[in-house]
Parts: C-alpha cells; structure tokens; sequence
C-alpha cells in the first residue's frame, strides 16, 4: 500500500516538473529541476533562528540521552531546541526515545526480561516508569569516565514524554515525592504528571526540534501530536505567539516565538500527514538518509537528490536535515551535503540542519554550508558560533561540567 503511494506520488510529481512553468522552477543547468519555496513557505520558514543550535536529544554526550538531566543542561547551556525523537505507547502517551527498543538505554534486560526485544511501542507508559534510563551511560564503552556521574543513577532518569520536555523548555523539572520517584497518576483519561518550577533555570525558553518516528511501528503518532500541541498550548495555528524576538535579555527566548516547534521526519508517508494536518503553517524539516530504504537516498546522483528535494518542497517542509561524516562513533554517518549537494537545497529557497554535529572539525568543515547544528554538545557549537561572529545574541559560552554540577547532577 505504502509502495503504491509512494510510486504515484513520484510520477505525479515528475508530469508536475514537466508541466510548471518557469516562474515554479529555479533556473539552473540540472536536467531535473528544483523546485522552489513558495513566499508563504519562506515566511514559515523565518520563523526559525538563523545557526540554530539544536541540542540533539538534548545531549548524548554530557548526560543521557532525552531523559531530564539531557534536556536541562540543554536548556540551561543556551541551546536554541530540545530535539526529541517522537514515539507512542500502547495507552497513547508520547515518548520521548530515539531506539524502537530499550536494550541500548535503559535496564529493560532486568525489569522485562522476557519482553526486552519488544518495541516501545507496545508498553504502557505506567510499565515504562519502572526503568532506568540514566545508569546505563556511565557504563557505555562511548562515555569516558570523566563525563560519567553516580548522580545519572542515583537521580532516577525516567524515559521522557513530549511533556516533559516541552516544561522542561518552559524552566520546569519533574516533581519527585521523598524517594525520589517521580509524582503523577492514572484516570480514566489517561495520565497526570506533577511538575515544579526548576531552581536551577537560568531563564533560557528553548523550542522544541520533534521527530515522529517510525510511523510504521507508531501509528497515528502525528494526529496523536497535534492533540497534545493543543492541549499543552504549543501549537501556534491555533495559538500564535505574540513574541517575535530569538533572543531576549541576553537569554534564549525561541520557546515563545512561532518558531518555537520545528517538525521533523525521515518518512515521506509521514510528511504527507504533517502537510495534511498542518498545511506548513509549522516549520518542518525533511531529513535525508543514504540507505536501501523506500524513502532513502540510494545513490550518488543529483537527479535523485534534486528529486528528494522536490518531494519536500512539494510537500510544505522548508527545511532538509541531511547527515554529515567525521562524527564521534557510534555518530559517523554517510557523507549527504557535499557542496554541490548544499547548493541545491539553497537553490530552492530550503535551509539545511545537518545532522550531527559531535566535535569542533565537523562545525569548521560544514557550517558555512548550513543554516543551523543538530549537535551532541551545543556548548562547543555555542563557542564555534561566538567565535565566527555567527551568533551575537544569547547566552556566552559556558562549562558544560560547570552546568551539570549547577544541576545538581
């Protein structure tokens, strides 16, 4: 069924190139021409900073990945977004996890044994509280026992929901009961989470970078999204934002803006229903892959990089994240935004958000290319844009341990 539609989609699109009009196309020397933004698109597309950083689950580096510590120091550090890949559980909740299983970052061996092998999709949120999502990265071979902290265990790190990362934006923490266990109950609609206001914030007010994932495995993950934009009042079609300024008394002031959530997704059946549901009125990002996918990039050709680009232009995202080589293991993607490749992107009026940024070689190399960082340490890209006069508002440069241990971590 996917396939199918997919295939129409392609041929619809390849009779559209063939028939528009100049006026739709940039005018280059590329057989296949690329498609351009529209000015309502690059009005949406303004919504977003210029160099954005964009704090990669919150940080896979200093802290565990999405769990509190990660989105804290994240905020607290002056990144620009939380970014968060978007899964639901089988009572409706939205996660907050990268992997479909829990074996890489958390103890579900232990708690689950017999269900380990199992996707997250197929718990309820109440058997996912049960696990430790932070012990774990002080005994990963990729930490160095300098950025390992007894506290990431003895500090529960639960697996995160969109909510909590979306009051962890707004300067809030998880309120723990005397043991240190998170506070929050089940109804009959489902659940309530007790949050606090957070004596560690520093005033920064980060938006949030969302990934619907998998949407096979996740199904009705994009509507079940909109609801809880809605609810937690983060959707600005249905509430604009009345602040317009990045940066705000030196602070970051992103999370109060219209561009305080940028959508995100590798599947072109799932950016077909973000543009059925939002009709690009949020700013949203095609992320490109070099795989044997259906939704892949397959080869090195720029017919089908020019076509990948139309697809998201066609389909109201304003912005392409391809991957970027020379990460830290285990973050050494394929190679997708050569030069040539970031001047067709630009072509058609799209910004490009690589992914992902781990050390100061790869920020040298890239980002005069690209328009904002996907990074595992947003304190170094912080640094790197100050340094390139690239970012003259928002907070300075600060201590990446220096800011955990003002966390309490």
């Amino acid at each position: 069924m996917r396939k199918n539609m997919l295939a129409m989609l392609a041929c619809v699109s390849v009779i559209a190139s063939s028939c528009s009009s100049d006026d739709n196309n940039v005018s280059t020397n590329h057989q296949e021409k690329v498609h351009i933004l529209s000015p309502e698109m690059q009005h949406v597309r303004d919504y977003v900073p210029e160099n954005a950083v964009i704090a990669h689950r919150g940080t896979s580096y200093w802290a565990p990945e999405s769990t509190e510590a990660a989105y804290r120091w994240a905020r607290n550090i002056g990144a620009d977004y939380l970014e968060a890949d978007l899964q639901i559980t089988k009572d409706s909740v939205i996660l907050v996890v990268h992997d479909n299983l829990l074996t890489r970052t958390s103890n579900i061996n232990k708690i689950y044994p017999d269900r380990a092998e199992d996707p997250a999709s197929t718990f309820t949120y109440e058997e996912l509280l049960k696990l430790d999502a932070g012990t774990w990265f002080n005994h990963d071979k990729n930490t160095s026992p300098d950025r390992a902290r007894t506290s990431f265990s003895t500090q529960k790190q639960y697996i995160s929901t969109l909510e909590d990362v979306i009051m962890f934006a707004q300067g809030k923490r998880l309120k723990r009961d005397a043991n240190g266990e998170r506070i929050w109950k089940k109804t009959n609609t489902g659940y309530t989470f007790e949050y606090e206001d957070d004596p560690a914030d520093n005033g920064n007010r980060p938006g949030i970078y969302i990934e619907t994932k998998e949407p096979s495995l996740n199904p009705g993950i994009e509507k079940a999204l909109v609801k809880e934009l809605d609810r937690l009042g983060w959707n600005i079609i249905n509430k604009p934002a009345t602040e317009s300024d990045h940066f705000k008394n030196g602070k970051v002031n992103v999370g109060n803006t219209n561009g305080k959530v940028v959508l995100q997704t590798f599947s072109h059946n799932s950016l077909l229903i973000l543009k059925d549901i939002f009709k690009g009125n949020i700013p949203t990002a095609l992320l490109f892959w070099k795989g044997k996918g259906p939704d892949d990039i397959h080869d090195d050709q720029e017919a089908t990089y020019i076509k990948h680009i139309n697809f998201g232009v066609d389909n109201l995202a304003q912005f392409v994240g391809p991957s970027i080589a020379g990460g830290t293991p285990p973050d050494n993607w394929p190679e997708l935004l050569e030069p040539w490749q970031a001047k067709l992107i630009h072509e058609s009026g799209m910004k490009i958000h690589p992914y992902s940024f781990d050390n100061e070689e790869q920020m040298g190399k890239y980002f005069s290319s690209c328009d904002g960082m996907f990074t595992n340490q947003s304190d170094l890209t912080i640094r790197f844009y100050h340094e390139k006069q690239l970012r003259n508002e928002g907070p300075a440069y600060q201590n990446a341990k220096t800011v955990l241990t003002d966390l309490g971590y």
